[in-house]
């Protein structure tokens, strides 16, 4: 599942410069989409990249020259049975917004519906077995109405439920433990937008289990092309990335956030291994570190298995003494090995038990933090296959 923000900004919301204000907030951001009325399509495509949302003008009717530009999405509902505007038929076989939607030309792919009451909760869930999305807007925020949809409509339609705060988007994102596909934020302030975008993040990423392997062996063997990944974002003390040169199981390596009395931290950088070994992506896939180049996106980890993505800027692949660590997990089936190459350095760093230490003072019966999986990879990607490892 993507998760995704919407921000309304409609003719509710004021004039156009009001609107503006909203639009150019969303863009700023990192919102997906805006919701804007038919008219104001190509004033947005003006201001940024972002995904345009409209509410039509006219159920019925469709005249393009009423607008400036195509949107990428067309809603029902505002104006009409979905905001209460027009009663909702006894029968929903007779509702103008549902025909719309179901019509083969394709004139709308959004439903919007203020849940104003249990009728309305059923409309919606009627609504959200042809529309590509289902907006649900609470006048009071209940989450009630948004657990039984989300029990309900399952992957039928991407569900976005109405929000007014960033606290109110975090607990859209939560609720069921499976949470709305979107929110729809109806709000001026830039910091709650940003708190959405933020909420949104959180819910997309995920945790992982690390564990703590024994060290069986820390040993010099020699010169290796070694790889710094310098990154578009800071991490901080207790952040760094999953290696090893195993793809079943990846050593936390610290990021250089640290200072010392060799050289300055760079709390952007992770001097991570040789160029042979694995790093995890945001995917859950690996890459080789030689593959990395800048604009590639590599995971970010902390101590507690938390999770993010960064950007790579730049990889620095230089000449550098080397130590292989090698260690052994538990596993269901008994012990397993894991190893992986790593600069004989004082300034880099990996988690144990004890906490950050530098590799230099690592010996055999220290516990180290590792992820293991007890997958074979193909180009990156976990398979169900016999695979041996040296």
């Amino acid at each position: 599942m993507t998760r995704t923000v919407w921000v309304k900004a409609d003719g509710s919301v004021g004039d156009w410069e009001a609107r503006k204000r909203r639009i150019t907030a969303a863009i700023e951001a990192g919102a997906d989409w805006v919701l804007v009325d038919e008219g104001d399509v190509g004033r947005v495509r003006e201001l940024g990249d972002v995904n345009v949302a409209a509410f039509r003008s006219e159920a019925d009717v469709i005249d393009d020259a009423e607008s400036d530009a195509e949107a990428d999405a067309y809603f029902v509902g505002k104006g009409g049975e979905g905001d209460g505007t027009i009663d909702l038929p006894d029968d929903f076989a007779g509702s103008a917004d549902l025909s719309t939607i179901r019509r083969r030309d394709d004139r709308a792919q959004g439903a919007y519906v203020r849940v104003l009451g249990t009728e309305y909760e059923a409309f919606a869930e009627a609504a959200a077995e042809d529309a590509e999305f289902t907006v649900i807007v609470g006048e009071d925020w209940s989450i009630i109405p948004l657990e039984n949809l989300i029990a309900r409509v399952g992957e039928e339609t991407h569900l976005v439920a109405g929000a007014t705060t960033a606290a109110e988007a975090k607990t859209a994102f939560e609720t069921l433990e499976i949470g709305a596909d979107g929110v729809l934020l109806d709000a001026d302030s830039p910091d709650e937008i940003r708190g959405a975008v933020d909420a949104r993040d959180a819910a997309d990423r995920e945790t992982l289990d690390l564990r703590h392997a024994e060290v069986t062996a820390i040993e010099q063997t020699g010169m290796a092309d070694r790889v710094c990944i310098d990154t578009g974002s800071l991490m901080d003390d207790d952040e760094g990335m999953l290696i090893g040169s195993m793809s079943r199981g990846l050593f936390f390596v610290h990021a250089e956030t640290a200072e010392s009395p060799y050289v300055e931290s760079r709390p952007f950088r992770v001097n991570a291994g040789a160029v042979h070994a694995y790093v995890r992506n945001p995917e859950g896939g690996t890459n080789y570190l030689a593959e990395l180049s800048s604009g590639d996106e590599v995971q970010v980890v902390d101590t507690d298995g938390h999770t993010r993505e960064a950007i790579v800027g730049r990889v620095k692949i230089e000449k550098r003494p080397m130590f292989r660590l090698q260690a052994e997990v538990e596993t269901d089936d008994g012990v397993d090995r894991v190893e992986t190459l790593i600069q004989n350095a004082e300034t880099v760093k990996v988690a144990t038990a004890e906490g950050k230490t530098a590799v230099t003072d690592l010996e055999a019966g220290d516990e180290v933090l590792v992820y293991y999986e007890d997958v074979a990879r193909h180009f990156g990607e976990a398979v169900e296959e016999s695979i041996i490892e040296k």
